[in-house]
């Protein structure tokens, strides 16, 4: 089977000033200079079209795709919504999850989480605890804001965990409709 050979061919003489990156510097500061005139006219008169936020005041409303810190979904009598079935803790790739089960005598749920544990220093807020949970019971909420100066302040127990399941509406809704979803999305084929 013969073989075609395509030679590229390059601009391989460049001049003086091309050599030297001249053009680029000059193309890079002209740029920089257009976005520092505009951003200065529009501070000045005060017609900002830039997107700023001023972050301690305002807060950016995130995608309902977002995803942040794992939390629990509490049931109306405040108890979680978990079973304790482990899926979460297995499908957990960097193994964060820490769950002992129990067992409820003359309830509706034969077991529960006797302690759930999370170690936020070591979850990726990768979702898969969240796609392996048959009940939705954890899922992963619009809350990024977990910083901490202490290492031991990272690992949240069930009581911090649990959140009121009319707190976590909008990304139950989202999980539900992706599930629906068949098998492409509409318009793709």
């Amino acid at each position: 089977m013969p073989v075609r050979v395509v030679k590229v061919k390059r601009h391989e003489n460049l001049g003086f000033l091309e050599r030297l990156y001249v053009p680029m510097i000059v193309k890079g500061f002209a740029t920089a200079s257009r976005h520092f005139f505009r951003n200065m006219r529009g501070f000045i008169t005060g017609d900002r079209t830039d997107f700023v936020v001023q972050y301690p005041e305002e807060r950016v409303d995130y995608a309902d795709a977002f995803r942040g810190m794992p939390v629990l979904v509490a049931l109306d009598n405040g108890q979680p919504k978990c079973v304790a079935c482990g899926l979460c803790e297995f499908a957990c790739p960097t193994d964060c999850i820490s769950i002992l089960p129990g067992e409820l005598a003359g309830s509706g749920i034969e077991r529960y989480p006797e302690v759930f544990d999370i170690d936020m220093s070591r979850c990726m807020f990768c979702g898969l605890c969240e796609e392996a949970c048959p009940e939705e019971a954890i899922v992963l909420s619009r809350e990024c804001e977990i910083s901490t100066y202490e290492r031991g302040a990272m690992n949240f127990h069930k009581e911090q965990l649990l959140v009121p399941e009319h707190l976590l509406k909008r990304r139950l809704d989202f999980l539900r409709a992706e599930y629906d979803r068949q098998s492409a999305p509409a318009g793709k084929s």
